[in-house]
């Protein structure tokens, strides 16, 4: 069995964002091809899609969003709080399989199933707010998978490295707290870049002050600059966190072509990032690690990074 799982289901090209939205099935599409394409589809042991309990997402997000969202959706409404959080009839169901199929993710690494996961879902998350969606996601996955770790699994210390041009606000908001979930955020700066939040001087509330750590990149960064603060700032935090399980949100639109970032780093920089926090996860949890898809809005250079990620989780315990 190949120690690395992927989600990858026609089901999530379910959630239509209507014509001329870069949130779009076809970002699917493209990353499905290529990993066939590349043969590293065929490689992965692949995690059929689960539906999450909605009493348990009731604990992450308030309930009266989630029920806002189904009724919404029911209704047939064509975005949800904001007009670039589009939906369809099916949104709120397909929301909750991709939501659900990282949790499938996390127990066949806790299980010790497989190694480290990619899940290609749709939408994304890290953007949605316990009560409100916004830029483009309806739920915040990746908090979700902390909950779910924690409550299911017993786990104490979880990383979350999000590398998402894109600041990762809900998560943020939703972990901020936490002094047990170390959330680190690179991203294009919010002077310049939606949705205006990670500055450097947010670093936690409350218990968790000092474990968010944000980096915000200038408009024009490339690859020794993204390097450099890799370097600097996110290696340390990966080694000295000692993390018991590692998430990523795998943005790709920090790449130079992507039409929505104002950075640009090449193709090949996704490896080392990759490798990076790979080791951290070998040095520090057994190499327990799931990754889960955020941006990345030019088809090609998407498809590209993927299949670069995922070829990367699979060197590491492929057989």
């Amino acid at each position: 069995m190949a120690r690395t799982g992927l989600v990858l289901d026609d089901v999530f090209q379910r959630h239509l964002t209507g014509p001329g939205h870069p949130e779009c099935p076809e970002r699917l599409v493209a990353i499905s091809d290529r990993l066939i394409e590349r043969g590293l589809a065929d490689r992965c042991t692949r995690i059929a899609p689960r539906a999450i309990d909605v009493e348990f997402l009731s604990r992450v997000h308030s309930r009266g969003y989630v029920d806002r969202l189904a009724r919404a959706c029911e209704r047939g409404d064509a975005f949800i709080d904001t007009a670039d959080s589009q939906i369809c009839g099916d949104s709120y169901n397909v929301a909750l399989l991709a939501a659900g199929s990282i949790l499938a993710a996390v127990d066949g690494v806790m299980a010790g199933d497989i190694h480290n996961a990619f899940c290609a879902i749709r939408p994304p998350g890290h953007h949605a707010e316990r009560d409100a969606s916004l830029g483009f996601c309806l739920l915040s996955n990746v908090a979700i998978a902390v909950k779910h770790l924690r409550e299911r699994h017993g786990v104490g210390r979880v990383l979350i490295l999000d590398w998402d041009v894109h600041h990762g606000n809900g998560t943020q908001h939703l972990l901020e707290e936490d002094p047990d979930a170390m959330f680190i955020s690179i991203h294009g700066h919010p002077q310049y870049v939606y949705p205006g939040t990670g500055y450097a001087e947010e670093t936690g509330r409350g218990a968790g002050r000092g474990a968010t750590l944000n980096i915000p990149m200038l408009p024009g960064s490339r690859d020794a600059d993204y390097r450099a603060a890799f370097d600097r700032q996110i290696r340390p935090v990966l080694e000295t966190f000692a993390a018991e399980f590692i998430l990523i949100s795998a943005g790709f639109d920090a790449h130079r072509l992507d039409p929505l970032a104002p950075v640009e780093i090449e193709t090949e920089s996704f490896e080392w990032m990759s490798d990076m926090v790979l080791d951290a996860a070998g040095h520090h949890c057994d190499g327990r690690l799931v990754s889960v898809l955020e941006g990345g809005y030019h088809l090609g250079a998407l498809a590209d990074c993927v299949s670069l990620h995922v070829s990367r989780l699979l060197m590491r315990h492929d057989c």
